[in-house]
């Protein structure tokens, strides 16, 4: 079978069509991915359930659908996975913690029935990192997922395991969430891409998370694909007023079609760097590649920064440490320690620190001259009610102080990294959460944001020069040797204007087709490759 004619290498919406055309059929496209899954999983592991018998009974199903002539949309037949961490009936949704193995969802999240609702066939469940807290895809229960263009290196997290499973062909959609990055930063280090609507754009109900009852900074669900088109086509077939019946957050009104923008007439701000931790060369161009693309297809490009977003982050880490640690740490003492992941022992380290302890900590770092990981202590650790409002208070203000300023400047849409450096090395995660900040700062302002594959690692982009402190060493030992790995892009709107993101995004995926060092996946590990 080539890759013209394989399913696995196919798109959503390609497969889509030629379902619609009974070209093909559901089962014979759930059979094509769960062989593909046969044959790269045991290497890529980026499933902690696969269904195999369920999807195959679905696909049937559907297929009988079909031949009757009733159709339930576009959806109809299509594969899917899901993100371990949303609720499915009967299942446990366990973050990878041995505590929560006992848990029992009544029901499918939100975004689950719906899809089911649709037509959506569902093959499987995918890998997350534990406790959904960290930027990798590995946990003592299900292991350690890898990225398919380098099994060395991480597909990001927490939603990995969807952004491995799309990229190595096992699945063409999926839904992951997102509360500092965690669609859009697996996204960029798989070559895919991957969109975090406007929050409560799509219902967040059954949507689990460790930080039970946290809501300064929340998580969204969204859609995860290889193209952006596919991202709109998903966004376009889950029934909002639906949603809204499910979850009073939800407004019930239909996404506006992306093919609606007039892109040429678009005002777009571009910024390379946010003043945390520097950007990898190859970020830096990947973002001017993007910037240039749009310039190419009329709009207008200028050099943008948002205000005030060290201050912006730094509260978000003081917003999401403000119980201390409590929460997190009560479920990783539920087991034996053994089975807290090593990204995650730095946080329990921490956690556990009294507060005169790790004040001297963080005047130690000071003293090194790590003024970043000093303050990042200093605004870590547990907080009274009144300092708990104020850091609320001045996440608000960020936010707003962001949308003044990009509406000072007439803009539209942003361009921006979506990470600090290519794909990370397994745990090298560690001591390195401040290389999320240019996701996190658009979960803290709860804009729509999305990332598409731009280009590649080249190999005088493998290396960093002169780094100053531990975050930027760390930064120069995942350039090295990064050569060849993927790289995307951040476009980030206005909340509730999802449909520009996605219009945008999909101007440059079409901008850039073609170009010789754009990610193209499906890809198969080295291993397999051939």
């Amino acid at each position: 079978m080539s890759a013209s004619t394989d399913p696995t290498h196919l798109s959503a919406t390609a497969l889509s069509a030629l379902l619609g055309a009974r070209e093909i059929s559901a089962e014979e496209v759930a059979r094509a991915h769960l062989a593909r899954i046969d044959a790269l999983e045991p290497e890529v592991r980026a499933f902690t359930q696969v269904f195999r018998r369920e999807a195959l009974a679905a696909a049937r199903g559907l297929d009988d659908e079909r031949r009757r002539g009733d159709v339930r949309g576009p959806l109809h037949g299509l594969p899917i996975t899901v993100k371990e961490s949303l609720d499915m009936a009967g299942m446990a949704s366990t973050l990878g913690v041995a505590a929560r193995s006992g848990h029992r969802a009544e029901g499918d999240a939100g975004v689950t029935a719906l899809l089911r609702r649709a037509g959506a066939v569902i093959l499987g469940r995918t890998n997350v990192s534990q406790m959904l807290l960290f930027n990798e895809a590995r946990n003592p229960l299900f292991g350690q997922t890898a990225n398919p263009w380098d099994l060395d290196r991480s597909p990001g997290g927490s939603s990995g395991g969807e952004a491995a499973a799309i990229a190595a062909g096992m699945s063409p959609l999926g839904i992951g969430t997102d509360v500092g990055g965690s669609i859009r930063v697996p996204a960029h280090c798989c070559g895919i891409a991957g969109f975090k609507p406007t929050l409560d754009r799509w219902t967040n109900k059954g949507s689990n998370t460790a930080l039970l009852g946290q809501e300064a900074i929340r998580s969204q669900v969204g859609p995860m694909a290889r193209s952006a088109r596919d991202l709109a086509l998903v966004m376009a077939e889950l029934d909002p007023a639906a949603m809204a019946e499910l979850d009073v957050r939800v407004p019930p009104f239909p996404l506006t079609e992306p093919a609606s923008v007039e892109v040429a007439r678009l005002r777009v701000g571009f910024y390379c760097d946010d003043g945390l931790v520097p950007s990898s060369s190859a970020v830096a161009r990947a973002v001017v590649k993007a910037a240039s693309a749009l310039r190419a297809r009329g709009a207008t490009v200028v050099p943008f920064t948002p205000p005030g977003i060290p201050d912006a982050i730094y509260a978000y880490f003081a917003a999401l440490s403000a119980d201390g640690g409590a929460t997190a740490l009560s479920l990783m003492e539920a087991g034996d320690g053994a089975d807290v992941d090593v990204s995650l022992r730095s946080l329990r380290t921490l956690a556990s620190l009294p507060p005169f302890a790790r004040r001297a900590a963080a005047r130690v770092a000071g003293l090194a001259g790590e003024r970043r990981l000093q303050r990042l202590l200093e605004v870590s650790g547990a907080k009274t009610v009144s300092d708990f409002w104020r850091i609320t208070h001045a996440l608000r203000e960020a936010r707003a102080a962001i949308a003044s300023a990009m509406r000072a400047e007439a803009l539209d849409v942003l361009l921006c990294p979506p990470y600090a450096t290519p794909a990370l090395p397994h745990t090298a995660s560690r001591d390195f959460v401040l290389a999320s900040s240019a996701a996190m700062l658009w979960n803290l302002a709860q804009f729509p944001a999305g990332v598409v594959p731009v280009s590649r690692v080249r190999a005088e982009e493998a290396r960093r020069e002169r780094p100053r402190d531990r975050l930027e060493r760390r930064a120069a030992e995942v350039d090295a040797r990064s050569e060849g790995l993927p790289v995307g892009v951040q476009v980030v709107g206005y909340p509730f204007c999802d449909h520009v993101v996605l219009a945008a995004m999909i101007a440059l995926e079409d901008e850039l087709a073609g170009e010789p060092d754009r990610p193209i996946t499906p890809v198969s590990p080295p291993s397999l490759a051939g």
